[in-house]
């Protein structure tokens, strides 16, 4: 009877701790940008989920994203991104560097970005895995080796998008708290505020991507 017992309570306890990783938390409801945390399995740094619509279309919502050289106007803290390969339309690698605080180290990464859409839903996924070794870590720079970023992009109503991002990520090194809280809740919050405005710029306006249906 013990020997069932424990083990009961041993399942029990792997199944609350199992659904506790996956539920999420809102923290931040501002300008319709929800941002969202959990708990990494591997990190101390909090799993990050950000959700909004946005009035665009998924060819130009898309076509910013694989813009990773406009990647420093409105993604948060970013110091530069420059695409490094061009596989194919909706395939590629590009490096980034983080500007951090002083005296916190900057961080950089190697990503790869890659594009498919369900045929029937038309809803296009984006997944974009570092890609550590691709270049040399540079000096005074820390590398970040693990992270994964996932956009969801969910066509609504004519010329509105539904968004659905997340990111898990190790930055490596050691971070305050406050600067872990930083980018948890303001940074996923003033990337969102800018790709609002960044997705109406003109270069995107006439834009045409040949794999991605609206």
């Amino acid at each position: 009877m013990t020997k069932k017992f424990l083990l009961l309570c041993s399942l029990l306890t792997l199944c609350f701790s199992s659904r506790a990783q996956k539920e999420w938390t809102l923290k931040l409801n501002k300008d319709n940008v929800f941002v969202y945390t959990k708990n990494q399995l591997h990190s101390n740094l909090k799993a990050i989920k950000v959700e909004c619509t946005l009035n665009t279309t998924l060819t130009r919502l898309v076509a910013v994203i694989l813009d990773v050289n406009s990647g420093a106007e409105w993604v948060y803290s970013t110091k530069s991104s420059v695409l490094l390969k061009q596989v194919s339309p909706g395939d590629l690698y590009y490096y980034s560097e983080l500007s951090l605080p002083w005296p916190v180290s900057n961080r950089d990464f190697i990503a790869h970005l890659m594009v498919t859409q369900d045929p029937v839903t038309k809803i296009v996924t984006i997944n974009g895995p570092t890609v550590p070794d691709y270049l040399p870590a540079k000096k005074d720079i820390i590398r970040v080796k693990n992270s994964s970023g996932q956009w969801i992009l969910k066509p609504l109503q004519k010329n509105q998008v539904k968004i659905e991002y997340v990111l898990e990520t190790d930055p490596g090194g050691s971070l305050p708290a406050w600067l872990v809280n930083l980018f948890v809740t303001k940074g996923p919050f003033e990337t969102f505020k800018k790709l609002k405005g960044h997705v109406n710029k003109p270069a995107y306006t006439n834009v045409k991507l040949g794999f991605i249906m609206n």
